[in-house]
């Protein structure tokens, strides 16, 4: 399936379960038995109708390292913002995130900012100079970054405070804190269990007792250390400045970014809102400390939770209308304007309603009616509605911890983000994007307003000066370079990058390695005998060029079923079927799933879905054949093209994790390896994890498997192997470097058995609000060229790290987002010039696109497989696809 056809099928509903259950592995051209059905999972509403803690849906088990642990999931706990009962049972926690019980590990403290404080940079010795490249044209580039001046003659001190008795909840902790305005004095940043202050409270440990309606407890300071105001340890505490300031700039925070309601734009057609906003965040640069703004949107619906379960209802006709609902709203996100939260719906319970009650933390007995009337002044009318149920935030360093369910009234909880119908209107998106997407001249006006409304206000500027602090004016600027085209090489010929696409030039010479497709199905659903054939006519008319011979397919009819597509390939497919095309109506993610399921674990031939719809575009059926014969071709084991890579005999790995946070099921590590030196043959294998598990364990089995094919393959080990790591959490690095790193560094020494190999570990990191503009004729702003690297002034002082800007945004349409790599491990002792430069030739090595992508290959790769092992697999795939890219 490709383009946005296989985002849609998979983006439907992420927990309908499989028509056919997962069978095991089977020899390859023998069709398997199917495995009887077994009783379905207990839903969350079942869990929470028995009020007992019970087992999450069961979980495939991967045969490479099975898992024995079990999480668990508590009763029904109390409605968002409610104070929540304490559980008797250890195993038990009080609800996360929006519950106002919220129990705080000391350990997670400053987590987001661990990453700060790690010198990775002291030891690589080939860099402890400068980390600064000179390849390339120099251009000037403006940033995003708002240097935030500091003096850094003055202390701040950090004591730890503790409560006796101990207080569980957050705004309860920071209300005994208020009463103690005499000692504290008005400046002081609180981050839940520490305090920074910007004098000394006079002894290193002092204890005092404030009361809050008449309810005394004692509170101890305890002085953890002084501090620079320039200290990484800072960070958070400033972080949490700014957010004060923005609430005092009448801006509401949704998650973690800040938006104005008072600015929505409304789009009454389409019953959508959208509010502008900003994400904002205090970095340390090179030059010092930076304020990082970005703009940012929230998309609203006109109407709730209530209103959909209500439609639905009306629509379902006699029909289940239950499951459509559940369909339509679990998984969905929604919005409770009462406390600017969102969250995500797990199950609905049917069985209670608004009337139900629930047990306070003071053992009282409230309905959810009384309770947001009472502690909000919201009314509810609707007293015949089901409650909804999430089970709260899932937090990467909080993946042990388990969750009580919260409970959400439907008619509260107003929708957000755009359904799969929303996205296939043309005119709606057309409108959201005009208003939306920004080109960096649009995006840089709005920032420089927001900057300047900061600098402006009386109430931020006195707070700043309190911290002596001081915001610049006007964003950074500084020198960039721009990196030579890259050539790609096809066959016998040789092109650039022009423009970051070369499809023209891909398609009318032939392939580097071309597959004939001659045993092959294609399975077509009732009245697309001709679109099936139509098909098969136009990739016979388009290989020939790129040196691949197609075959006549047998072309088979089947059901719009699972069972239905999966009989038909068991009475067809035999070892000689090469490749499976299935043509589809719709773009149903159960059926797509069982489909992959059946085809990559018990049947395994690489398969390709195309939907009809796609094939129904006018005046594109030559560009879509080619773009399906060049996937099919990978998938066969074919190349494409590739570059000059300027590095011998080395292995490239790209690592990626999968985190299903909707159905909170096990993570997914991918593991892709070339296998030789012209990176046109890829291993592949998944580590299947604990939920929200980052770092993988399972890596010495990968590497050598990967080790083991590229000796078959060359007759040699390689001499280098250079890792890039995508998917770390922040405040990760230090885990990743005494994890990851020496997990591999200990086995490359077994495997060498004293012969020297070099590794190479570099962390990439996409989810920056880092943006960088050019200046072009008449002084207005544009995207850098692709290629563009930044390696000063916004990097670390303690990282060996680098920005590239590799791919290409048209003109007008929106801003580029540049690419974060960070060093931290580097025996190969690249210089700046080189890993840049390696960095940026692997952008062009994705067989997926005929243009650069914004990720090297074997990241995206690793992305690629887990992404697809995560939403539809849920299991190892069979081996016997590890060496293609199946997974494309």
């Amino acid at each position: 399936m490709t383009g946005r056809a296989r985002v849609h099928a998979r983006g439907r509903r992420r927990d309908t379960p499989s028509s056919e259950p997962a069978q095991p592995e089977a020899t390859r051209g023998r069709p398997v038995p199917r495995v009887p059905r077994t009783d379905p999972p207990l839903s969350l509403a079942d869990l929470v109708r028995r009020g007992t803690a019970a087992q999450q849906p069961h979980q495939i088990q991967p045969r490479l390292q099975p898992l024995t642990g079990v999480r668990h999931v508590s009763g029904a706990g109390p409605p968002a913002g409610a104070e929540a009962t304490s559980q008797s049972s250890e195993e038990h926690q009080p609800a996360s995130g929006s519950q106002g019980s919220l129990l705080r590990k000391k350990t997670d403290v400053g987590r987001d900012y661990r990453d700060f404080v790690v010198n990775t940079r002291q030891n690589l010795v080939h860099v402890r100079e400068s980390t600064k490249g000179t390849q390339g044209s120099p251009v000037m580039l403006f940033s995003n970054h708002v240097r935030l001046k500091t003096c850094s003659q003055r202390h701040l001190y950090k004591y730890n405070v503790t409560y006796t008795p101990d207080i569980e909840d957050g705004s309860k902790r920071e209300a005994f804190l208020s009463e103690l305005e005499k000692l504290l004095g008005n400046r002081c940043v609180y981050d839940g269990n520490s305090l920074l202050l910007p004098h000394s409270l006079g002894e290193t440990k002092k204890e005092v007792v404030s009361k809050l309606k008449n309810e005394p407890v004692k509170i101890t300071f305890k002085l953890s250390r002084e501090l620079q105001t320039t200290s990484p340890d800072c960070l958070r505490y400033y972080n949490i400045l700014f957010k004060k300031m923005l609430e005092k700039m009448d801006l509401n925070q949704i998650g973690r970014n800040y938006y104005n309601k008072n600015k929505k734009a409304e789009f009454n057609e389409h019953r959508l809102e959208i509010w502008p906003g900003y994400v904002t965040s205090i970095l340390p640069c090179e030059i010092g400390l930076t304020l990082c703004a970005d703009v940012s949107h929230k998309l609203l619906r006109m109407e709730t939770a209530y209103d959909l379960i209500s439609h639905t209802r009306e629509e379902a006709r006699g029909e289940d209308a239950k499951e459509k609902i559940l369909r339509k709203l679990v998984g969905s996100s929604v919005l409770t304007k009462y406390n600017n939260r969102t969250y995500r719906v797990d199950d609905i319970i049917w069985e209670m309603s608004p009337s139900s009650t629930f047990t306070k933390s003071d053992g009282s007995e409230i309905s959810f009616v009384d309770y947001y009337k009472e502690r909000y002044g919201t009314v509810v009318t609707t007293l015949n509605q089901p409650l909804l149920i999430t089970k709260g935030k899932w937090k990467k360093s909080r993946q042990d911890t388990t969750h009580q369910p919260i409970m959400l009234v439907p008619e509260l909880c107003h929708l957000t983000g755009l359904t799969d119908d929303m996205r296939k209107d043309y005119r709606m998106m057309r409108d959201l994007c005009t208003h939306t997407r920004m080109d960096p001249e649009r995006r840089q006006r709005k920032l420089l307003t927001f900057v300047d409304a900061l600098r402006k206000n009386n109430t931020v500027q006195k707070e700043l000066r309190d911290w002596n602090l001081e915001l610049e004016a006007g964003f950074l600027s500084f020198s960039g370079r721009t990196l030579q085209d890259v050539r790609i090489h096809q066959g016998r010929r040789m092109f650039d990058n022009h423009k970051a696409d070369w499809s023209k030039n891909t398609r009318e010479v032939p392939l580097l390695r071309a597959v004939s497709l001659d045993h092959w199905l294609i399975v077509y659903t009732k009245g697309n005998y001709g679109t099936a054939l139509t098909l098969q006519q136009n990739l016979q008319k388009v290989t020939p060029k790129m040196g691949v011979t197609v075959r006549n397919a047998k072309l088979l009819e089947a059901d719009d079923t699972v069972q239905s597509y999966i009989r038909t390939l068991e009475k067809h497919a035999s070892q000689n079927t090469q490749m499976v095309l299935f043509l589809l109506p719709t773009d149903n993610k159960e059926i797509y799933d069982g489909i992959k399921r059946y085809l990559c674990i018990n049947y395994p031939i690489p398969s390709q879905c195309v939907l009809k719809r796609t094939l129904d575009r006018p005046k594109t059926p030559v560009t879509i054949a080619t773009k399906i014969a060049l996937q099919m071709n990978c998938k066969l084991g074919g190349a494409l093209w590739k570059v000059d890579i300027g590095l011998q005999n080395a292995m490239f790995i790209g690592i990626d994790c999968f985190h299903d946070i909707e159905r909170r099921r096990k993570s997914v590590a991918g593991f892709v390896a070339s296998i030789d030196p012209d990176l046109t043959r890829w291993f592949s294998q998944c580590i299947i994890q604990q939920s929200g598990q980052e770092l993988v364990k399972g890596l010495t089995t990968c590497l050598y498997t990967a080790l083991k094919l590229w000796y078959e393959q060359n007759s040699s080990l390689p001499r280098s192997i250079i890792v890039y790591r995508d998917g770390v959490g922040d405040g990760q690095l230090q885990a990743l470097i005494d994890q990851e790193v020496k997990q591999m560094e200990s086995y490359l020494e077994n495997a060498y058995r004293g012969q020297k190999v070099r590794l190479t570990f570099i962390v990439v990191k996409k989810r920056i609000n880092t943006r960088f503009f050019i200046e072009k004729d008449g002084g207005r702003l544009n995207n850098p060229s692709p290629g563009t690297v930044i390696d000063l002034k916004v990097t670390r002082t303690e990282w060996y790290d680098f920005f590239i800007v590799s791919q290409s945004v048209r003109e007008g349409t929106g801003t580029v987002s540049p690419t974060h790599y960070n060093v931290i491990h580097d025996t190969l002792q690249l210089s700046p010039d080189a890993v840049q430069g390696l960095t940026y030739k692997l952008c062009h090595m994705y067989y997926n696109f005929s243009g650069i992508i914004r990720v090297p290959a074997p990241c995206h790769y690793a992305h690629k497989l887990a992404y697809l092992v995560g939403q539809s697999l849920h299991q190892q795939p069979h081996e016997s696809l590890s060496k293609s890219l199946f997974y494309l």
